[in-house]
């Protein structure tokens, strides 16, 4: 894509990503893909906000050539410090010696753990400006969004926050970077509940921090990171955030997750007849098999809803490996003070259950209810499973 003007000299010249399988080498992202999203200010004095991963360098150079002349830059702002955005700080500092880096204290600690960079480095305070001719800059500091040394960086006269991993999505562009020309909204929308929920979510303290703290600005762009920039629905996209947020300690959806892992398909039938159970009383359901889906895709729908379900088979005297790693994913999230229900086969002897207990006991979830069977589920095995599910379902509802 051809560098895009957000504002008057204010431009675009991010990248896409759709050849990296795992963002941070964990969460897929082979079908949706990323923008690297970085921020070009064309004023007296130039500055690159944030830049982009080393594996997309020519193109992300190219970008900023149709704008400026790449080795006139005077200043580089570092909002973050993790590779994805500042992946090519060695090849600006040879094309651009005299660039002053810009960061908080701690980034310029990591400047010389991870590149050894230690000279032409300014720390920026919280409140800091710089004036880059017509245009004004100001630093706020946002530590744990997501890394402890992370900033956001505010441009006064257009009035555009950006916002580093804030407010950011998966997802490649696809055509517009802004939210009102976007003909896939809802795909990003949906993106960003996954990239909050994978990345940002263990910080959402923070989150609710730091949008109270920039409550009081005056933002008409919001230019973050990864995904779209919101120039419309900057509303939403905030109001999404302090939600996801808030189900971190608060009250979420009244949904079911069913998580399930059947080595034989004795337990899959169960779930069929505990999924038709909850369907009769009208509660949200999602199901995942734990053994084909991989976790950063149940992650979302475990913060947000109410109710989990799980579904597995003992193995080995113990929960089912598969589903047992989705649930020890939660765990590391902290997805706490759930309601659940547990249901699964067994051999000749269980082990599922107990070891369901040692995962979620430390996150407060309460276990409702339990259903085990002995290898293939009866017919009446299969009614109590019904009514198993929809017991639980009424539960939720309240």
């Amino acid at each position: 894509m051809p560098a895009v003007e957000i504002k008057p000299d204010v431009f675009w010249v991010g990248v896409n990503d759709r050849t990296t399988d795992l963002f941070e080498g964990i969460w897929p992202i082979t079908k949706e893909g990323v923008s690297y999203n970085s921020y070009l200010i064309d004023d007296e004095k130039k500055a690159i906000i944030d830049l982009t991963k080393s594996i997309k360098g020519d193109e992300f150079l190219a970008q900023i050539d149709e704008v400026a002349d790449i080795s006139k830059i005077d200043y580089i702002i570092v909002n973050h410090m993790e590779p994805d955005h500042s992946g090519l700080l060695r090849t600006f500092r040879r094309i651009a010696p005299q660039a002053t880096i810009l960061g908080s204290a701690k980034t310029k600690d990591m400047l010389e753990s991870f590149f050894s960079i230690k000279d032409n480095v300014q720390v920026v305070n919280d409140g800091d400006t710089l004036s880059l001719g017509k245009k004004t800059l100001k630093f706020f500091s946002t530590p744990f969004l997501h890394w402890p040394e992370t900033i956001m960086t505010y441009e006064a006269s257009h009035k555009i926050l950006f916002a580093c991993d804030a407010f950011g999505s998966y997802g490649a562009i696809r055509g517009s970077i802004f939210d009102d020309e976007c003909e896939h909204f809802d795909f990003y929308q949906k993106e960003a509940l996954r990239y909050y929920v994978n990345i940002v979510a263990n910080y959402s303290t923070r989150v609710l921090r730091a949008i109270e703290k920039l409550s009081g600005i005056p933002v008409e762009v919001i230019a973050p990171s990864h995904g779209l920039i919101w120039r419309k629905n900057i509303s939403l996209i905030v109001n999404l955030y302090k939600k996801w947020a808030e189900y971190a300690s608060g009250d979420t959806e009244p949904g079911i997750t069913l998580i399930y892992g059947s080595m034989y398909g004795n337990t899959e039938v169960m779930m069929n007849a505990v999924a038709q159970g909850i369907s009769r009383t009208g509660v949200p359901l999602e199901i995942f098999d734990g053994s084909r889906t991989h976790s950063s895709y149940i992650l979302p729908s475990l913060w947000t809803k109410r109710g989990v379900i799980v579904g597995a088979s003992t193995y080995e005297v113990s929960l089912f490996p598969p589903v047992a790693e989705v649930l020890n994913m939660a765990a590391q999230k902290h997805i706490k003070n759930k309601k659940a229900a547990f249901f699964g086969s067994y051999g000749w002897s269980g082990g599922a259950l107990k070891g369901l207990k040692r995962i979620i006991e430390p996150l407060k979830w309460d276990l409702a209810n339990t259903l085990e069977f002995v290898g293939s589920p009866t017919g009446e095995e299969l009614k109590k499973g019904e009514r198993f599910g929809a017991s639980f379902a009424e539960l939720i509802k309240k």
